[in-house]
């Protein structure tokens, strides 16, 4: 990870009584950025040798699993974001941390998706996108999941489900293009980390048959 959180005594801030807030501190590409945590303790209260609450700071314990729980949330957060090979600075690391992420579960962005495209006027891919999700509605009986629960074994059921239906190759081949269509834009709006993606390990691209030529 190229980028450095640590959490420091921050001098340059007094309030009345004479203490200093703790500031969470991130450096990356040499530029750095403070986040505080609304935290001000007395100077005689802090080791600053060991960068931590004395003993005899009132709420020690409490205050150094703050100081804990905040720096493994903001490292997890970077690395996050590099394994998804999204670039970031300090300051949009801030954001994403304490800007509340949306939680969307599967039937709410078919939905959203059906309704944007027949906004836009594709009535045909709307139509497509809403065949599937009627599909996936009577596979799993409800769609109250997030995507992340989607997985190969997940895909398998489904797959296996949908012959049993009797339906065709090409018919499977495209409601499953379709689902990760689906999944890819759940990736983009952050609703399900890119680990998750299953159609690395499934292949998509085994649903398909060969259609007679017509003469």
């Amino acid at each position: 990870m190229n980028a450095s959180i640590s959490i420091i005594y921050y001098k340059f801030r007094t309030n009345k009584s004479g203490a200093h807030p703790l500031m969470l501190r991130i450096i990356k590409n040499r530029k750095t950025n403070y986040q505080s945590l609304g935290i001000y303790i007395h100077p005689d209260h802090w080791d600053f040798k060991k960068n931590k609450p004395k003993k005899n700071c009132p709420n020690g314990i409490a205050i150094q699993r703050l100081i804990t729980e905040k720096i493994k949330e903001y490292t997890d957060k970077a690395i996050d974001l590099e394994i998804e090979k999204k670039d970031f600075t300090g300051k949009t690391l801030i954001d994403k941390v304490n800007t509340p992420v949306k939680r969307m579960n599967v039937n709410d962005l078919f939905l959203q998706e059906i309704a944007q495209l027949k906004k836009e006027g594709r009535i045909r891919y709307a139509e497509c996108h809403d065949y599937v999700y009627k599909s996936l509605l009577k596979f799993n009986k409800h769609l109250d999941i997030y995507f992340s629960e989607i997985d190969v074994q997940w895909l398998r059921r489904y797959e296996t489900w949908l012959r049993g239906e009797g339906n065709s190759e090409n018919t499977i081949g495209i409601k499953f293009r379709t689902l990760r269509t689906m999944y890819n834009i759940a990736i983009r709006e952050g609703y399900v980390k890119a680990e998750f993606y299953p159609f690395k390990d499934y292949k998509v691209s085994k649903l398909h048959e060969n259609t007679p030529k017509r003469a």
